[in-house]
């Protein structure tokens, strides 16, 4: 069977897009590797997703999912181990076989930056986690620790400040790229004693025997090393688009994100992209969806016109 469009990415961009691509009359596939909904689904709580205050990353993305069954759009869990995409009929090699489509659209997300220091691998799952709705629960009245400064870190830290006994929020700069919401919770949070702030610093070194025991954090400024007794590291350092299968065919940017133009075509005809893997200023789930809404659009237009 040749699909009218295949969507490699069940996060917000791709079931967007397969909502509007089964709307449009299309036969859609949508190919995910891990879990329906990507980066969203281990949010314990959104604010900032217009019309839907209270609502967990999971429910939201299991209510695009439904949408787009109930629509028409099939669902197939593999992994991409390869793709052809220079042909007019574009192929995708999978773990569940090689599937064929007239319009590709890439919505493959982005995934956890890692700290790359001595020990980090050995203490994942471990102790050391870059998922705190997914993990937080085994740190119930223990000493925890979160690196980073953007909404993820912080929101990780309020997610945490109820169930371990202290948070460490270990931060690089002064300042952080959160919202400012977000941080004045935090610091509210901090005031009462759970939160402790240690800015203008980084972890030099992560330590223990069969689990994590305690990290050395060093000041940036002074270059003085402090040694915190923590048995959980929460990383919220930054993500990676996940496009190393790409790399030589897709145009990408000097951070390895796709490139594409107001229609979220890429360099290649009958290619699409949408969400956290495309270059962009804003990473937020309603940009995402708005991209996954033009990518299949544009996919559709494309069909159109050359089959």
């Amino acid at each position: 069977m040749i699909y009218d469009m295949i969507i490699v990415g069940g996060g917000p961009a791709g079931l967007t897009a397969a909502i509007y691509g089964a709307r449009a009359g299309k036969k859609v596939l949508v190919l995910e590797r891990l879990v329906i909904g990507g980066q969203i689904a281990p949010i314990n709580k959104l604010e900032n997703y217009p019309g839907l205050m209270n609502i967990s990353g999971f429910e939201l993305a299991m209510k695009m999912h439904e949408q787009a069954t109930f629509l028409g759009a099939e669902t197939v869990y593999a992994d991409v181990l390869s793709f052809s995409l220079l042909e007019k009929i574009k192929k995708l090699t999978t773990t569940e076989g090689t599937f064929e489509a007239k319009a590709i659209i890439l919505c493959l997300g982005a995934s956890s930056k890692q700290l790359n220091i001595s020990n980090e691998k050995k203490f994942i799952g471990k102790g050391i986690s870059y998922c705190a709705t997914c993990d937080g629960n085994f740190f119930k009245n223990k000493a925890v620790a979160v690196v980073g400064g953007g909404n993820t870190s912080l929101d990780d830290v309020l997610y945490l400040s109820d169930l371990a006994s202290k948070v460490y929020l270990i931060h690089r700069r002064q300042t952080f790229r959160a919202d400012g919401l977000v941080v004045e919770k935090v610091k509210a949070l901090s005031a009462k004693g759970k939160i402790e702030f240690c800015l203008d610093s980084e972890i030099s070194a992560i330590n223990g025997e069969n689990n994590l025991e305690k990290i050395e954090i060093k000041n940036k400024i002074t270059g003085v090393k402090r040694e915190i007794a923590v048995e959980g590291l929460f990383v919220a350092v930054g993500r990676k688009p996940d496009t190393d299968l790409l790399n030589g065919i897709i145009a990408l940017d000097e951070n390895q994100y796709i490139i594409t133009g107001e229609k979220m075509q890429t360099n290649i005809s009958g290619v699409f992209a949408a969400g956290d893997v495309v270059k962009k200023h804003v990473r937020q789930i309603v940009t995402a969806c708005s991209e996954g809404a033009i990518a299949a659009t544009s996919a559709n237009d494309y069909i159109l016109e050359n089959f």
